[in-house]
Order: C-alpha cells, then structure tokens, then sequence
C-alpha cells in the first residue's frame, strides 16, 4: 500500500489536542485532510468521522500495524472517558472496499464504549465467515 493514501477526519467538538495526537499516529501513512465542521446532531457534544479509503482486512493491519491501531483505540477511550457517561461523543471509522464497512460507536456508557472498540477489532476474523457466499 502508498505512504500516500489520503484520509480525512471530520469532526466537531474535539480537541486540538486530541486532534493532534490522532494527527501523530495516522500522518506516518496518510496524508490527512481534516474538516472541522458545525455540529450537526444535537445529542452528541464531539463527533469523529474517519473516511479510510482502504479495505477493513488483514492487510490493513499488517500495512498500518496493529500497534499503532491499539494506540487509536487507546485515544478514543481516553476522549470518552473526559467526556463521561452519556452521548458525549460519536466516532464514525469508514472504510472503503468490498463490503464497505463503516463501524459507528456512540454508547452512553463508557465500559460499554470501551467493549464496542475492542469488538471492532473481532470483526476482522468473523467477516470472512459472513461473506462467504456458501453460507447464504
């Protein structure tokens, strides 16, 4: 895969700091395009949209490394975690492929926020079950 594949964060509600330490771990393989926009749902105080243009597999993971990956997540925890309980932040990740696979994490509980990310990663291994067409 291109060091120079371009991804673009849109978000409102976030940080600087979180937007750069987001900035820090996705620059080493992405050229970022970032988009603050206006808030647009009135149940969510910040809001994260990641457009990936690569498919959601193996290959991603290895590309980008798994690492760096729990490093995200760990971001992500860390953002809900200051916000606190209730719908204080959506986070949508898009990737792009065949299925294209959009993962959307916007629970009110933080535990259950947490379990939902880490869930995002066993995706990987169940999806090749679920897309295999003997199974329909």
């Amino acid at each position: 895969m291109s060091e120079n594949v371009k991804m673009t964060l849109r978000y409102y509600g976030i940080s600087p700091w979180e937007i750069e330490v987001l900035y820090g771990f996705l620059n080493s393989h992405f050229t970022i395009i970032q988009e603050e926009i206006e808030a647009d749902d009135e149940n969510f105080v910040s809001f994260l949209d990641m457009d990936i243009p690569l498919q959601f597999n193996e290959e991603f993971f290895q590309w980008f490394d798994f690492k760096r990956w729990e490093k995200i997540k760990s971001v992500f925890k860390e953002m809900k975690r200051r916000r606190g309980n209730g719908n204080a932040l959506k986070i949508v990740i898009n990737f792009s492929g065949k299925p294209r696979i959009i993962f959307a994490v916007d629970i009110e509980d933080r535990q259950r926020f947490d379990s939902a990310l880490e869930k995002i990663d066993g995706v990987l291994e169940l999806l090749p079950y679920h897309l295999d067409p003997k199974k329909t």
